[in-house]
């Protein structure tokens, strides 16, 4: 199981702590670097920062949104990055939700799993720098009854193939993911829940003809590590709360519907409640201690520990960590603390 660091997007300004934070990853032998956006920062911007800025670590989109780029200029970008990073760089796309796609980027949040699938096909397609004709619903390349012609990429990638990912919640997602990328980016990843997620995983890779170990499950856990475990889940629960109440809406929240699945809807319909109504401290302290130590790297260096065995055993890839503590050096010392246990 490899390690990965997830920087997530900035809040405000550039963030040299999250670059500090990536250099150091640098140094202890971490896998990735990932970086997110939504409405804020953009990723590509921050991983040509990172990895300018680094040497040895891959740098991954988590994710590019879907809704935010044409599949060739995904295409362009991500063969641009990974030429700048010298061959470092792995492709995460997501078609993020409805409020972001429809209210941020005008684009209807419609059919997500065969506009998800015909973009990897052109993204696919225009990185092996073949010329870019498709026939499709979504993306049809050229454009029909235009002046436009099939062209192709004038770039050549540094690697014959970029990897893919796709975040995944759902089990649909998930089972396309497993059919058309080289892994799945997850949140809300429990050892005990594994089969939520490799079970639509399996039905997507067994449809590709293809076995688990050719994919890389790749989930992102909060990471803050100390004596007091209440204040060690304190930043995880606002997060946690966040997603489970604020990333949707109340008919269509993917995560909070993943929390049902995993045996906490009663308090994910609370913690919901609670959010919508602005009361996100109420939302945040609803949130359940069993499902932070079940989602999350929280407690001492020893329950840590052992949870890393846990995750290795569900069948992860690729840990990526999200330092959650309240200073940078902490945020450092954590990091450094489990690469020391992965080591």
């Amino acid at each position: 199981m490899q390690l990965g660091l997830n920087l997530a997007y900035w809040s405000g300004g550039p963030d040299a702590d999250a670059l500090a934070l990536a250099r150091l990853a640098d140094e202890l032998g971490v896998a990735v670097v990932w970086a997110a956006e939504a409405y804020g920062s953009d990723a590509a911007s921050v991983l040509a920062w990172v990895g300018a800025h680094t040497r040895h670590i891959d740098i991954g989109s988590a994710v590019f949104q879907i809704p935010a780029r044409s599949p060739a200029m995904t295409a362009m970008t991500a063969a641009t990055l990974d030429g700048l990073s010298g061959g470092r760089f792995r492709l995460g796309l997501g078609v993020s939700g409805p409020q972001v796609s429809e209210g941020w980027h005008g684009v209807p949040f419609a059919a997500p799993l065969a506009r998800t699938r015909e973009y990897v096909e052109v993204v696919r397609l225009a990185l092996s720098r073949a010329p870019v004709a498709h026939p499709g619903t979504h993306y049809p390349l050229p454009l029909p009854g235009g002046a436009g012609k099939a062209l192709r990429l004038t770039v050549h990638p540094v690697r014959e193939h970029i990897p893919i990912y796709l975040a995944a919640i759902g089990p649909r997602n998930l089972a396309l993911a497993g059919e058309v990328a080289d892994g799945a980016l997850v949140v809300f990843f429990a050892p005990e829940h594994a089969d939520e997620f490799w079970d639509p995983l399996q039905r997507g890779l067994d449809l590709a003809g293809r076995s688990r170990d050719t994919f890389d499950l790749a989930p992102t856990v909060p990471l803050v590590i100390g004596e007091d475990l209440a204040a060690c889940a304190a930043p995880v629960a606002a997060y946690s709360a966040l997603y489970l109440g604020g990333m949707g809406s109340r008919e269509k929240n993917f995560y909070n519907a993943l929390a049902t699945r995993m045996g906490f809807g009663e308090a994910a319909a609370r913690v919901q409640e609670l959010y919508l109504d602005r009361q996100p401290r109420e939302a945040a302290a609803a949130v359940p201690v069993d499902f932070l130590r079940a989602t999350a790297l929280i407690g001492t260096r020893e329950q840590v520990a052992a949870r890393l065995g846990a995750y290795a055993a569900a069948g992860v890839g690729t840990l990526s960590v999200a330092p959650m503590g309240a200073t940078p050096a902490r945020r450092a010392a954590d990091l450094a603390t489990v690469a020391e246990l992965l080591a």
